[in-house]
């Protein structure tokens, strides 16, 4: 029985799942898991990116110490951020996408290429933190002087472990640089920004490519080695193939976690100006597909305010329940990307709230940015959808999933939690002969798992 490793890093911690197919049902197991977060150095947020390679190390030993032969492991984390290199060494910091670096960077980006020009070509709605406002910045700082390429972050983690750089596509779209039509970087846009062309050298491979086995020096330290694999890398693209829904195209879901992102599978990109005015995003999918999603901040908001009134999620939930009322807030407020104080920036925007107040503030205005984003998208494809999927660990959020069923008009299907760990096994598991395709995957993952239904 083949075994296989998902390493799922995302901003507040990360984990290690074994996987196997086991009577025609995915069998998983959390062997590891480790804090995570952003540290302070030099006036900025950054990633100690040396510790994540630690962290990942435990964890695949403690995963061969437990269940004995790993065929392969894949990495998986956030987009955007990224590490540049020079040569076989590291360009650190590397930066976290909440540091606020880029606020000069964005403005003389647009001023050389407006923002419709970038859109047009990439698909990739606007945030102050892609990865094409953060290499500006470098640029700006002299960062790229004697950088020779850069690797996001899982691929920089994957290399760690085998020396081989690669570049996979979910994530390389990601960065706002990589054209829609021919999924490759946009040398126009590179060319326009004075970005240094070696840095886009690299060939853009699709999910399921073989990296490579583990360098002999981490093969001993971790007790075994094992093919790498490229996953969807981005953790999104990898829980949307988990997203038990039908690939068809007219199936939306939210990927609910730090960040909600709402969207629906789509054959090509949507890089028109109704799609730019709504801001939504068209970020590559396995062979060349889109999620063509709208980035909403999402729990974020709400772990930040129960870590400030020293809540757990139970509490939390109990208190908001008890407390509607209707004020509401744009979740997408760049007020509430990285406050000093979640719960002063909700009450600067909302008023005075008390605390249950404020905590029912937050989720009903999650809700409310899920039916907007719904409606865009509805409107803009014309038709009605009528069940929506919600997964990831805020899947498990039964208040969040009631309101934004009533609010959007929709069945909320909810499920699976760990919808990232196993779409990356899933792509393992394409990879290494045990499924089909994703579609096979899908209706595993629905034989497997608990689903629960909102009305």
């Amino acid at each position: 029985m083949k075994q296989y490793l998902a390493i799922d890093i995302g901003a507040s911690s990360g984990r290690h799942i074994v996987g196997r197919l086991v009577g025609g049902k995915l069998e998983t197991e959390e062997v590891y898991r480790f804090p995570n977060g952003n540290v302070q150095q030099g006036g900025h947020l950054v990633w100690d990116a040396e510790r994540l390679f630690c962290e990942v190390k435990k964890g695949i030993a403690a995963a061969i110490a437990k269940c004995g032969k790993i065929d392969s492991l894949s990495i998986d984390t956030w987009a955007v951020d990224y590490v540049l290199m020079q040569g076989d060494k590291e360009i650190f910091p590397c930066y976290a996408y909440r540091d606020g670096r880029t606020e000069r960077a964005v403005k003389e980006v647009h001023a050389v290429l407006p923002f419709e020009k970038l859109y047009e070509r990439t698909g990739i709605q606007f945030q102050p933190f892609n990865t094409v406002y953060q290499l500006y910045a470098d640029k700006l700082a002299g960062r790229l002087e004697k950088a020779d390429g850069f690797l996001m972050l899982p691929e920089y983690l994957l290399y760690k472990l085998t020396g081989v750089k690669a570049c996979e596509y979910t994530n390389a779209t990601s960065t706002g640089l990589v054209n829609a039509k021919t999924h490759s970087f946009d040398a126009e846009i590179i060319s326009a920004l004075g970005l240094p062309a070696r840095l886009f050298e690299k060939q853009i491979v699709q999910p399921g490519a073989e990296v490579g086995p583990l360098k002999e020096e981490i093969a001993a330290e971790v007790g075994g080695n094992m093919t790498a694999v490229l996953c969807a890398t981005h953790d999104t693209a990898s829980a949307v193939l988990a997203a038990p829904v039908a690939s068809d195209f007219n199936s939306p879901y939210i990927s609910s976690g730090t960040w909600s992102l709402l969207g629906i599978e789509q054959e090509t990109a949507h890089t028109d100006p109704d799609s730019m005015r709504e801001n939504i995003s068209n970020e590559g999918g396995p062979r060349f597909t889109f999620r063509w999603q709208k980035n909403i901040i999402g729990l974020w908001m709400l772990q930040s305010a129960r870590k400030e009134l020293g809540l757990d999620f139970a509490e939390a939930e109990a208190l908001a329940r008890k407390n509607a009322c209707g004020a509401r807030v744009d979740c997408n407020d760049e007020i509430f990307l990285a406050p000093e104080s979640m719960c002063a920036a909700v009450r600067e925007r909302a008023g005075r709230l008390s605390d249950g107040q404020l905590l029912y503030c937050i989720y009903a205005s999650l809700a409310d940015c899920y039916r907007g984003a719904l409606g865009a998208m509805e409107e803009k494809l014309g038709r009605k959808f009528q069940t929506l999927n919600v997964i990831g660990g805020g899947s498990k959020d039964r208040f969040l999933n009631e309101l934004t069923a009533k609010a959007a008009g929709v069945r909320v299907v909810a499920g699976p939690a760990e919808a990232t760990a196993i779409g990356n096994l899933m792509v393992q598991m394409i990879a290494g002969g045990e499924l089909k395709d994703i579609s096979e995957g899908r209706e595993i993952v629905k034989n497997t798992f608990t689903l629960r239904s909102f009305e």
